[in-house]
């Protein structure tokens, strides 16, 4: 009975556990979120199983979040129907404790306007929202120096 239990044990260690699909973003997630950041320099960036330079992308965000300190949430806008894939993707990147959203509203446009009245769905897009509220807005790649940047306190 003892070996059978500690096979069962051992056969559910080598099971890959299974990262956690990303939460619905509808309408009002986006000021949600920054509402409940608010103090916090948080990093909110959008991306898509569909885009190469956001999955080529994905791996420096933990790296850059452990150097900077800063808050990060991912949004795909990917349906949610594309949750497991998005889910494998976010793991393989280091992402996977990292909370995500995907796009959970047929009426996309309605989502990207309340995040900026000006985007148009174009990827990869970071908002960078600081602690005292100011919003810079990244079209394409971040690059560490902008961060660090965006993180410096504003001079008087």
């Amino acid at each position: 009975m003892r070996r059978i239990l500690l096979l069962a044990l051992a056969l559910l260690l080598t099971v890959p556990a299974r990262a956690a699909e990303p939460q619905p973003f509808v309408q009002g997630s986006y000021a949600a979120l920054v509402k409940t950041h608010a103090g916090r320099p948080l990093v909110v960036h959008f991306w898509s199983l569909t885009c190469a330079p956001c999955l080529a992308d994905l791996p420096q965000w933990p790296k850059l979040q452990r150097r900077l300190g800063f808050d990060l949430v991912l949004v795909s806008t990917d349906s949610p129907a594309r949750g497991p894939a998005m889910a494998a993707r976010l793991k393989r990147a280091g992402l996977d404790g990292v909370p995500s959203y995907a796009f959970a509203d047929s009426f996309t446009e309605r989502l990207m306007f309340e995040v900026a009245h000006d985007w148009r769905g174009e990827l990869p897009r970071t908002q960078m929202i600081a602690a005292d509220g100011r919003t810079t807005a990244i079209l394409g790649s971040v690059e560490e120096k902008t961060l660090r940047d965006w993180l410096a306190p504003p001079s008087q």
